[in-house]
């Protein structure tokens, strides 16, 4: 009896892994087929113009999305000056500091606003900055990719502030170590990682929006010089060169496409080689 039930296992054991390969396969594919046509449609339109000129008058060919590369950097440079920092000492306190029915409050007010789309961001911005304003705005566009950003880096951050032991905690404050000292040389440093991979999780859903940015930086042909005026972006670029009847304009939104992703590839890539053992190595 012995034997027929170790075989019988090993099968059920060959056939739930073989279910779980081929499960594994059916979701990676279609992202690996994405990213192959993106690849081989972006690469062969990306060139030099691409990167250092301004779009062309319309209908004419070539001309490039460089003042679009360097919005969407200003753009998310300013995301990040204010949803970085709110997120974290959001998560901080949810993880660290309040009481549990406030904390459990703020916890599903963030994940509502996680499921918030992005339009209607879009549009309480343009509310609120726009309207006031009376223009579109590079100042606008930052702020609705940072608000966007905020509920995100705040329950990332709480999460993995949580996995880090109570031991570690408990030991610092019996060396009467003060409790914000505490959070912030032993905590926080111990999930560096993780802070700063929940950060990278919130640059890149931001990085491609296109619909809170048509409500707030709108866009712009040229080259801008204030945060008041209008700004381009790649995301918006794309955009208007994907439903434009050019097929120079078609060309580059997939070379612009390309760019966009590998942007926050690289991005990912370069954080994680930079604190790769960052810690341990320490004595």
């Amino acid at each position: 009896m012995t034997a027929p039930n170790h075989h019988w296992r090993q099968c059920k054991n060959v056939l739930m892994q073989a279910i779980t390969f081929a499960s594994a396969v059916v979701v990676v594919a279609p992202l690996v087929l994405i990213f192959y046509h993106l690849a081989r449609q972006g690469f062969s339109s990306i060139n030099w113009a691409f990167f250092t000129q301004l779009p062309k008058p319309v209908g004419e060919p070539g001309g490039g999305m460089a003042n679009a590369i360097v919005g969407t950097f200003i753009l998310l440079g300013q995301a990040a000056l204010l949803g970085v920092p709110i997120g974290v000492l959001g998560g901080v306190y949810l993880s660290e500091y309040g009481t549990s029915r406030l904390n459990w409050w703020v916890r599903f007010a963030a994940d509502i606003l996680n499921g918030v789309p992005s339009i209607t961001w879009g549009i309480v911005v343009y509310a609120l900055l726009v309207v006031p304003m009376k223009t579109f705005s590079a100042l606008a566009g930052g702020v609705v990719l940072g608000l966007m950003m905020i509920p995100l880096v705040m329950r990332t951050t709480e999460e993995v502030l949580q996995l880090v032991p109570n031991g570690y905690r408990e030991a610092a404050l019996a060396l009467g170590i003060a409790k914000w000292r505490t959070i912030t040389q032993i905590v926080m440093r111990t999930a560096f990682k993780g802070i700063i991979t929940g950060i990278l999780l919130a640059l890149a859903r931001v990085a491609g929006e296109t619909a809170p940015l048509m409500f707030t930086a709108l866009g712009n042909r040229f080259w801008t010089h204030k945060l008041t005026e209008p700004i381009a972006a790649l995301p918006l670029q794309i955009f208007e060169y994907a439903k434009s009847p050019y097929e120079d304009w078609w060309r580059q939104a997939w070379a612009g496409a390309l760019v966009l992703l590998l942007f926050v590839l690289f991005i990912n890539i370069g954080v994680r080689v930079l604190t790769r053992d960052r810690f341990q190595k320490q004595p």
